[in-house]
């Protein structure tokens, strides 16, 4: 017809804010219109948070990163709830949760395992990482250090293949973990935690960052003396490298960022940075952690009206508020009090275990 433009196609520059815009379940079902696509999601990373309600119900929602320095505000897509959980670890988009059952997830597709039975005390701490050139996840189970428990570990794939296996560590150890962070952060292949060693006196126990490559089952040590307070220290996914952030007060009440960056493994080399926000009248935060373009995100501890995410940018020296506003259901979460676990690099997978 006469006087109609036919457009067949869409600018590839505009593919990935288009679906940077969208809620994340429409973004699962369009990875399969073409590889394209798949690509524009795949590498457009997302917050996740986890929250939780004194009912012990766990709500997750997604939201996007701001894409210009001018966001004021982001949607936070509503994605699945679970009741009495434990989230114990989140990595390449599935998370590991114990409640009855231990549970891996996928919040993209609505796949999940229940993992194979393991009587295990309390108090003992697991993993989840993933082997990017073998495309396995596993699970690392590290027992408690005075329990009667041995290490194991699990790859997942076909249910007659998922199975505990008895696994070595050299050195006697205490993982790290709490009811609100979590501890472990894998990448490229290598799963990161911080732990205590055992001694008869404080003197001889001394903080480690236990370096695990999921593809070899090897361990690695690293001291992590650097840390002004490792239990309170967030474990960062910095261009590719280990890092390390501890948030702290200055007399004039602005937040301190110490960030440390781990230059190399096998020389324990370290480079330390000091970052003081340009905004002194932020409180109750915590980092969450940095994105690909190097920015600091933080997030408030507990939802608030109204509840907001903060990303700093140590070469700018500059710090954007966005507003996360809640949509669709359970968007009133948002405004009730609940604790708040977040996550940056959230990203709709198709890939899963079986």
């Amino acid at each position: 017809m006469k006087g109609r433009k036919h457009y067949d196609s869409i600018p590839t520059d505009l593919i990935p804010e288009i679906l940077s815009r969208l809620p994340g379940k429409s973004i699962a079902r369009f990875r399969c219109v073409s590889k394209l696509w798949l690509s524009s999601i795949l590498t457009r990373p997302r917050l996740l948070f986890a929250l939780e309600r004194a009912n012990e119900e766990m709500l997750f929602f997604s939201s996007p990163h701001p894409q210009n320095p001018y966001d004021k505000s982001s949607p936070a897509d509503f994605l699945i709830k679970f009741v009495c959980p434990e989230l114990r670890a989140f990595t390449s988009g599935l998370i590991y949760l114990c409640a009855n059952k231990r549970v891996i997830y996928n919040l993209s597709t609505g796949e999940y395992v229940n993992l194979p039975d393991l009587k295990r005390y309390r108090k003992s701490n697991s993993f989840l990482g993933y082997d990017p050139l073998n495309k396995q996840f596993k699970v690392l189970y590290m027992a408690y250090l005075s329990g009667p428990d041995d290490h194991r570990i699990l790859t997942l794939g076909p249910s007659k293949e998922r199975k505990w296996r008895k696994i070595k560590c050299r050195l006697t150890h205490q993982p790290l973990h709490d009811q609100v962070r979590i501890n472990g952060i894998c990448i490229s292949g290598v799963l990161y935690y911080i732990g205590k060693t055992d001694g008869y006196t404080s003197e001889e126990r001394h903080y480690m960052i236990i370096c695990f490559d999921v593809r070899s089952e090897k361990f690695k040590f690293v001291k992590a003396e650097c840390f002004g307070d490792p239990k309170a220290t967030k474990l960062i996914n910095y261009k590719g490298k280990l890092g390390g952030i501890d948030l702290t007060y200055n007399d004039s009440d602005a937040i301190e960022l110490c960030m440390w960056i781990l230059e190399d493994v096998e020389r324990k080399e370290w480079s330390k940075y000091v970052y003081t926000l340009p905004v002194n009248n932020i409180r109750n935060v915590f980092v969450v952690g940095v994105i690909t373009t190097g920015e600091i995100v933080l997030s408030g501890k507990f939802t608030s009206t109204p509840f907001c995410v903060f990303y700093f940018s140590p070469e700018r020296n500059t710090l954007q508020r966005v507003e996360i506003r809640g949509v669709g259901e359970y968007h009133e979460a948002f405004e009730t009090e609940c604790t708040v676990r977040a996550f940056v690099d959230y990203v709709v997978d198709s890939k899963f275990i079986a």
